[in-house]
This record gives structure tokens, C-alpha cells and sequence, in this order.
């Protein structure tokens, strides 16, 4: 590869990753007036990285206040970018949650408590309301949850940015930082480099193999937990009652249901799904790889096999056979908590271990407080995290 030495571009503030949460922080960085750049490694919602697709699931319920008071915050920032952006973001489908591990006398207390509309019903009931699904315990339902548009929301946040004077770089592929007298020179693999005052790393599964290549503290990056990255593997089932069209609701919610054995989450598939099928998978339920780079995008057989019975014990309304799967990135952290700290005008931000694209305009707001020398939530930063254990993990 040729390498070339040009001048370095310069810019306040760096964004690296254009997925959900660096798209949010660069817009709400832009709108506060701050000079922006956002560099992504190939383009917004990368196919490859945690933020590409039509289906996520939105939902408000969590086994504490803190997470759920969070989503009430960040629905706000929804509503408000599909104003501004013109486009449904979120859509309507409600969400049942059941299994013995799973809880859902506790959320509904969390609920009650937020002020979030739920409803408990006891199995009978559930059962026939949604006869599609086969519980095995009491069911939560809160019709306030949905389906999130991911690439849809990114390419709003990205357009919000620009329209805020954010400059946004495509095929930019981060390989190392370096401190400068004013801050960082951010370097890619050919030459180019931006300087910037502060930068930001919103990367996600690439976290893992760049913490080497930064200029960090050694008791900052001593704190920073243990990062696991999975490669996830998702499938789509058809309904045996299909729906007329992509504006007619889905026939089943979206649901989470966790039991002693198995953890899985399904939702209504979207464009992803060809309007014809529901998502569902295992919750870290794929392999361990060192970093998003080692991903092969290969669906595990024994798997595939472990959900198709699945569907077929406890979801009558899918036809057991699925017409479509892919894979994505976990990455988790041991407590299933993110990451938001900052140190010397380097931030990280990792809305780690599968529940981060509900936050998304939220963690964009939250990010941008960081990275311009306030305060996060106490909970995301490392110490917090690194005195905590993997037996307080929110099993969201």
C-alpha cells in the first residue's frame, strides 16, 4: 500500500465510528456549535459493525429504575429526530417479557414505578391473547415498546450532523493515535491524519484490538473491563399468518423470554425481514472472537438447529424453518453495563453487550457532555465498572 504524507487535517472534536452511538455524539456535538469530524472506517451503519439494519428492538423494561429511566430519556430524543429528520425511527409493536429468569413481577414493579403503561397477565391470559406464543410463566406486556430502524436512525443522526456543520469522512479506517502538543493526531493506515483538541472512540467490536494503538494513562487503561466481543447469529421465521403488507402491524410483539437454559429475543424483522418474518435469536448465544476484524460471518449449524427447536416448542406462529439468517456484534462487558469515560480529551464510548440502540440519541447527548469536559452517568465510568462483578450484571 502506498502511503502518503499529506498535511493534517484539523478539527476541535473527532468522532470515530458513524454507528448509532458516534453518529449521536457527532450530531449533538455539531449542535452545540462545536467544530466536528466524524471518520468512518467504511460507511454509516457498516453492514459489518453492531448499527447496520431495520430491526432493534426499543422496550423500557429493565429489573432497575436506572435503565429504564434512561429509555424514557432517550424516547424523547427519538421523537425528536423524527421530527426533524421526517422519518419513523420507531415502530409501534409493543413487548412481552416472560420465563422464570426473566422476572416479570420485578419489571412490572420497575414499571409501576417509572410510570411506564404495562400490563401483568397470568399465563392463561397471555395465552389466549397471543396464541402465536407458548409461556411458561406470568407475562409482562408494555405496549410502548417497538421496533428501532437502525440504519435509518444513523443516516438521520449523520444528515442532522451535517446540517450542524459536522464534516463526515467515509473509507477512513482508524489505525492509531498519538499525542500532539494540542491533543491527538488521528492516523489511518495510508497517511491521512486529522489532528484534533478531543476525540471520541464510538467503534464497537473494534474497541478490543485499538486500545493498544492509544496513548492512554496506564491506571486509566488498567480500568477499562474486560471486553468480549461474540459474534451473534439472528434468523428469520416466517408467520404462518402473513401480514398484507409493510404498513399492516406484525403478527406477533416483540418479545424477550428467558429461562434457565436459554435467553432469546425476537421482534418483527422489518425491511430486514422482507415484511414477512419475525427475528429471533439466542442472546450470546454466538462464538467469542478477539475483535469485530476476526469476524467470518459464518451461522453456527448447532445453532441454527437449538433455535429451530425453540421455534417450535414456544412459537406456534412461526413456521419453524427459517428463510433468512445473518450475523452481528456483541460486545459485552461483565456487568452488561456501557462504557463512558474519559481521560485527556479521549473519550470512549461502548453501549456494550446488546442493549445499547435504544439509548442512541441519549448516549449521543451523555457522550457529548464527556467529551467537552463534564460528567456521564457515574455508573459508565471505569472505576465504577472495574469495581464491579459479573454477579451485578443487568441481564438486559
Amino acid at each position: 500500500m502506498s502511503v502518503t504524507t499529506a498535511t493534517p487535517k484539523v478539527s476541535r472534536h473527532v468522532v470515530v465510528g458513524a454507528g448509532l452511538a458516534g453518529a449521536a455524539t457527532a450530531f449533538s456535538l455539531a449542535r452545540r456549535g462545536h467544530e466536528v469530524t466524524l471518520l468512518e472506517r467504511t460507511r454509516p451503519a457498516a453492514h459489518d459493525g453492531s448499527s447496520h439494519g431495520s430491526a432493534r428492538i426499543f422496550r423500557y423494561a429493565y429489573p432497575e429504575r436506572f435503565y429504564t429511566d434512561l429509555v424514557v430519556r432517550a424516547r424523547e430524543g427519538f421523537d425528536e429526530l423524527e421530527r426533524l429528520g421526517g422519518r419513523r425511527l420507531i415502530t409501534p409493536a409493543g413487548s412481552l417479557d416472560f420465563g422464570a429468569a426473566r422476572a416479570p413481577r420485578l419489571l412490572a414493579e420497575v414499571l409501576a414505578a417509572a410510570g411506564v403503561e404495562h400490563e401483568l397477565l397470568d399465563r392463561g391470559a397471555a395465552q389466549r391473547r397471543w396464541p402465536q406464543l407458548s409461556f411458561d410463566t406470568d407475562v409482562l406486556w408494555h405496549p410502548g415498546a417497538g421496533v428501532i430502524d437502525a440504519e435509518t436512525t444513523v443516516f438521520t443522526l449523520v444528515e442532522q450532523a451535517r446540517r450542524h456543520g459536522a464534516q463526515v469522512e467515509q473509507d477512513w479506517a482508524v489505525q492509531r493515535l498519538e499525542r500532539t502538543r494540542t491533543g491527538y493526531r488521528v492516523l489511518a493506515a495510508d497517511g491521512r491524519s486529522v489532528d484534533a483538541e478531543r476525540v471520541v472512540l464510538a467503534v464497537g467490536g473494534w474497541l478490543p484490538s485499538l486500545l493498544d494503538e492509544l496513548p492512554l494513562p496506564a491506571a486509566f487503561r488498567a480500568q477499562v473491563p474486560a471486553l468480549q466481543v461474540r459474534q451473534e447469529q439472528a434468523y428469520h421465521f416466517p408467520y404462518r399468518e402473513q401480514p398484507a403488507g409493510p404498513d399492516e402491524r406484525a403478527p406477533l410483539p416483540t418479545f424477550i423470554h428467558k429461562r434457565a437454559d436459554i435467553q432469546t429475543y425476537s421482534l418483527p424483522g422489518g425491511r430486514d425481514a422482507d415484511f414477512r418474518g419475525q427475528k429471533l435469536a439466542e442472546y450470546n448465544g454466538g462464538k467469542v472472537i478477539r475483535s469485530a476484524a476476526e469476524q467470518d460471518g459464518l451461522v453456527d449449524a448447532a445453532n441454527r438447529e437449538r433455535i429451530v427447536r425453540y421455534v417450535e416448542r414456544f412459537v406456534p406462529g412461526l413456521v419453524p424453518e427459517p428463510y433468512a439468517e445473518t450475523t452481528c456484534l456483541f460486545t459485552n462487558t461483565p456487568t452488561e453495563d456501557f462504557v463512558l469515560d474519559g481521560v485527556d480529551g479521549l473519550t470512549l464510548l461502548s453501549p456494550c453487550s446488546g442493549h445499547g440502540a435504544k439509548f442512541a440519541p441519549l448516549l449521543g447527548e451523555l457522550a457529548a457532555d464527556v467529551a467537552t469536559g463534564g460528567a456521564g452517568p457515574e455508573r459508565f465510568t471505569l472505576a465504577a465498572l472495574s469495581g464491579a462483578t459479573a454477579a451485578e450484571a443487568v441481564h438486559a
